[in-house]
């Protein structure tokens, strides 16, 4: 199963690409789209929609994870991510991909076992996880990837997190 997991921003949206066999997890690609603060609102999301429409084009995931927003101070912000957001689950859609989201905590329960787990902890684990030779920069391709992972590991009770 190839899942695909997207941690949405405007400025950076990460993203992860891993292949699920039984209980191993392998990366098969994972990065950020970036987008310019001094480009128009939708100029930005029509970015982060084609990078992100091309990758589903290429790796035609079985599933799309993403983290839930959760209630943000500032308001701006929360608006922000949330146009991001659903750029990006407007683009698994269009490729019918099925979509689940995860809270943080249910992210890093999955990953760490600890719902207040810090990101270093995620990152550490990430690795461990992965096999890879580093921890995987920046923290938003690490909280995609483990986005990811946390829905190979809940794969059996998807139909719970469907959208």
């Amino acid at each position: 199963m190839i899942i695909m997991g997207v941690d949405p921003g405007l400025a950076i949206l990460g993203y992860g690409l891993i292949e699920m066999n039984g209980n191993k997890f392998t990366l098969l690609q994972s990065g950020a789209i970036y987008t310019q603060p001094n480009v128009s609102m939708p100029e930005r999301l029509s970015c982060i929609y084609d990078g992100l429409n091309a990758l589903l084009k290429e790796y035609n995931p079985d599933a799309f994870a993403i983290e839930e927003l959760f209630f943000n101070k500032n308001i701006k912000t929360a608006l922000t991510v949330g146009h991001a957001r659903g750029v990006a689950i407007l683009a698994a859609s269009n490729h019918k991909v099925p979509i689940y989201e995860y809270t943080p905590l249910q992210v890093k329960q999955a990953i760490v076992g600890y719902g207040r787990a810090d990101k270093k902890q995620m990152q550490k684990m990430i690795k461990l996880l992965l096999v890879l030779d580093q921890e995987p920069k920046p923290d938003d391709v690490a909280d995609a990837l483990a986005v990811a992972i946390c829905h190979g590991n809940s794969s059996k009770f998807s139909n719970l997190f469907r959208l």
